[in-house]
C-alpha cells in the first residue's frame, strides 16, 4: 500500500479511536455511579454528582440527606433492594466548553413479590475534553431546570421520554 494511502487510513481511523475511547470513560464512570446509588454508597454518588446540581439543591449535605430521604421512603413502599445498570452510551455533544452525553439506565427496584424495571436517563458532562465525567439523571427534570443547570445544553441531545416501570412478579 502507497504511504499516502496508509496516511489517509491513518487520519481516518485515528477520530474512530478517540470516540470509542471516550465513550468507553464515560460508561465506566457512568457505571461506578449507578451501582454507588444502588449501594447507597452517598459519597461516590456526590463525587460523581454534576457539581451545579448538588449546588442547586443546597450543598452536599443537603443532597446527601434529600436523597437518604428518597431512599428511605421508598423502602417503607415496600423495596427491598436496589439493583440495575447503564447501556452503551449516545452520541458525544459539544457544548459551550463541555462535552456532554445522554446513558440510558435500568433501575430495577426488587420487592417481597416481584420488582419494578425503569427506564431513566443519565445525563454525562465532561468539563475536560472527556478525561471525567460527572452525572446527573435527567429522565424527569423540567427542561427550564436543565437549562438553569447546564446553560450551554445543545439542542440537538434530544431526551427521550422515560418508559413507565413495569412490574414483574416472582414466583414463589
Amino acid at each position: 500500500m502507497p504511504c499516502y494511502k496508509r496516511f489517509i487510513l491513518l487520519l481516518f481511523l485515528i477520530p474512530v479511536c478517540s470516540f470509542a475511547q471516550d465513550t468507553t470513560i464515560v460508561k465506566k464512570q457512568a457505571n461506578r455511579f449507578a451501582k454507588a446509588s444502588f449501594n447507597g454508597d452517598y459519597k461516590t454518588v456526590l463525587d460523581l454528582t454534576y457539581p451545579k446540581l448538588i449546588a442547586y439543591s443546597g450543598g452536599r449535605d443537603t443532597m446527601q440527606k434529600l436523597i437518604s430521604t428518597r431512599i428511605n421512603s421508598l423502602k417503607e413502599q415496600g423495596v427491598i433492594a436496589f439493583d440495575g445498570y447503564v447501556d452503551a452510551p449516545g452520541k458525544l455533544h459539544n457544548a459551550g466548553g463541555q462535552i456532554h452525553c445522554l446513558i440510558p439506565e435500568i433501575i430495577i427496584m426488587k420487592m417481597f413479590n416481584g420488582r419494578y424495571v425503569n427506564r431513566t436517563y443519565l445525563l454525562g458532562i465532561s468539563d475536560d475534553k472527556g478525561k471525567s465525567w460527572t452525572f446527573m439523571d435527567v429522565g424527569k427534570m423540567p427542561s427550564e431546570v436543565l437549562q438553569l443547570l447546564v446553560p450551554n445544553y445543545n439542542p440537538d441531545l434530544i431526551i427521550p421520554t422515560p418508559g413507565k416501570p413495569m412490574f414483574f412478579t416472582e414466583k414463589l
